[in-house]
């Protein structure tokens, strides 16, 4: 698998970095910069959240960051194991989130002609 298969939209669910295992849907969509580095864009409810990553051996890192509606700045990394270029399965962690949790997100890609609800 290349990085070039990753390109594309995927569905996620995912649960916070806390200890209420609350999940959480929404899209993340992958595409390169000019110099074949991930480029990412997770969509959840209102809050848009973007980063930059790469790829290697089946594994993708991205560093992300959003702003709240308090104007505060979020920053943290995520890191999937690439099943196969339709599945990512993956856990994250925010620079000011719970020490003692990982979120996690599993994300499936959206095939053309698919409908979100």
């Amino acid at each position: 698998m290349t990085i070039q298969d990753l390109i594309g939209d995927y569905f996620i669910e995912g649960t916070n970095q806390d200890e209420t295992n609350d999940t959480y849907h929404g899209i993340l969509t992958l595409s390169l910069d000019e110099n074949n580095r991930i480029i990412a864009q997770w969509v959840i409810g209102d809050t848009v959240q973007n980063g930059t990553g790469f790829y290697k051996d089946q594994i993708l890192v991205i560093n992300f960051n959003y702003e709240t509606g308090d104007n505060k700045i979020y920053k943290g990394v995520a890191v999937y194991r690439c099943i196969n270029k339709d599945i990512l399965d993956g856990f994250w962690s925010e620079k000011h989130g719970n020490p003692l949790y990982l979120g996690t997100e599993f994300c499936s890609r959206i095939k053309k002609g698919e409908l979100l609800d």
